[in-house]
C-alpha cells in the first residue's frame, strides 16, 4: 500500500513524535528535597561539620567545662545551617555564571528546576534559623561569628572579588575558616589562640585545596569570566603561591600542640600531613602533567583536613 502523501516541509508522524518528545524534556521537572539538600552543597557541609566539631572539642578540652551534648548539638546544627545559607545564596549569586561551567550548568538553578526567588528565599531562611540557634542556644560570640563568615563568603567573596579579582580565594578562606572557630567558642565563649589557631589551619588549608581544582577546571573558568589565580597568570604561579601557604601551614598546624591543646599523636600526624603535602607541592615543578599533578594535589587536600582533624579529636588534651 502506498504511504499517504504529505505535503512539502510537513513532518511524518514519528518525526512529529519525536518533536513532542523532546518539547517534553525541555520542560523543567519539578523539584525536589534531593534538588534543594544540592543546592546546600552537602559535600561541603560535612567537612566543614568535621571542622566544627573538632573545634568544639578541642573549645571542650581546654576549658574544663561540663560537657553538654544539647549545646553541642545546637552548635552543630546551627552551623550547618550557616553554611547551607552561604552556599544556596552562592548558587543564586553565581547563576549567570554557573550556565557557562560544564561542572554547573546541570544544577537546579541553571536548569530552571527552581526560580531564582525560590534559591534566595530558601538561602536566607537557613541563614535566620541557623544564626537564632548560635544566638539562643549557643552563645552571641558563635552568633557574631557565623554573621562575620556569611557575609564575608556572600558579599565580599561571591559577588564581589569572585569575579574582580584574583585576591578572592585567600579572601574567601576567612569565611571558610569559621566553622572550627564557631565550634570552639560556642564552648569557651572568647577568641583566645587556640580559636586562632585553628582559624590559621582552615585558612591556610584552602587556597591550595581549591587552586588545584582551579587549574584543572582552568579552561572552564575562563570560559565563565573568572579571574582565577591559574587562569590570569599560569600554572607555575600558581604552584609558587600554593607552597606559600603549604609551608606556613605545617607550623601554624603544630601550635596547637606548643600550646597544650593536643597530644603527641596529634604532633606526629599533623607533622607528617604537613610535609607530605609540601613534597607533593614542590613535585609540581619537577612534573611534565600539570593536570595530574594538581588531581594529585586535590585528591590530598580532601583527605588531608578530615584526617587532620579527626586525630585532634582523638588526641585533644583534656585540662
Amino acid at each position: 500500500m502506498d504511504k499517504p502523501l504529505q505535503m512539502e516541509g510537513s513532518l511524518s508522524v514519528d518525526e512529529q513524535a519525536a518533536l513532542e518528545v523532546q518539547e517534553l524534556l525541555a520542560v523543567p521537572r519539578k523539584a525536589t528535597i534531593r534538588d534543594y539538600v544540592n543546592l546546600a552543597k552537602p559535600g561541603i557541609l560535612f567537612s566543614n561539620l568535621i571542622a566544627a566539631f573538632g573545634g568544639y572539642w578541642v573549645g571542650w578540652g581546654s576549658s574544663g567545662e561540663t560537657f553538654s551534648y544539647l549545646t553541642l548539638l545546637f552548635t552543630m546544627v546551627g552551623t550547618a545551617l550557616v553554611m547551607a545559607s552561604g552556599c544556596v545564596l552562592n548558587n543564586y549569586l553565581d547563576r549567570d555564571m554557573d550556565t557557562k561551567m560544564s561542572r554547573t550548568q546541570k544544577r537546579a538553578l541553571p536548569t530552571g528546576v527552581v526560580t531564582p526567588n525560590q534559591v534566595l528565599i530558601y538561602g536566607i531562611v537557613l541563614g535566620v534559623i541557623g544564626l537564632t540557634m548560635l544566638f539562643f542556644f549557643a552563645n552571641p560570640l558563635a552568633a557574631l561569628l557565623g554573621v562575620v563568615g556569611l557575609l564575608v563568603y556572600v558579599w565580599i567573596y561571591t559577588a564581589w572579588l569572585k569575579r574582580t579579582s584574583t585576591f578572592s580565594t585567600s579572601v574567601g578562606a576567612i569565611s571558610g575558616a569559621m566553622p572550627p572557630v564557631i565550634g570552639y567558642c560556642a564552648v569557651t565563649q572568647e577568641l583566645d589562640a587556640g580559636a586562632w589557631i585553628l582559624f590559621g589551619i582552615l585558612f591556610l588549608w584552602q587556597p591550595p585545596h581549591f587552586w588545584a581544582l582551579g587549574m584543572r577546571r582552568k579552561e572552564e573558568y575562563r570560559a565563565a569570566g573568572y579571574p582565577l589565580l591559574p587562569v590570569v597568570y599560569g600554572d607555575h604561579i600558581t604552584k609558587i603561591h600554593m607552597i606559600r601557604y603549604l609551608v606556613m601551614l605545617v607550623p601554624v598546624s603544630l601550635m596547637l600542640y606548643l600550646y597544650g591543646y593536643v597530644g603527641e599523636i596529634y604532633l606526629l600526624t599533623a607533622t607528617v600531613l604537613g610535609l607530605i603535602w609540601v613534597f607533593l607541592g614542590f613535585m609540581g615543578f619537577k612534573t611534565k602533567d600539570d593536570d595530574t599533578w594538581a588531581k594529585r594535589m586535590f585528591v590530598y587536600s580532601i583527605n588531608y583536613l578530615p584526617i587532620l582533624f579527626i586525630v585532634m579529636i582523638l588526641d585533644t588534651v583534656r585540662v
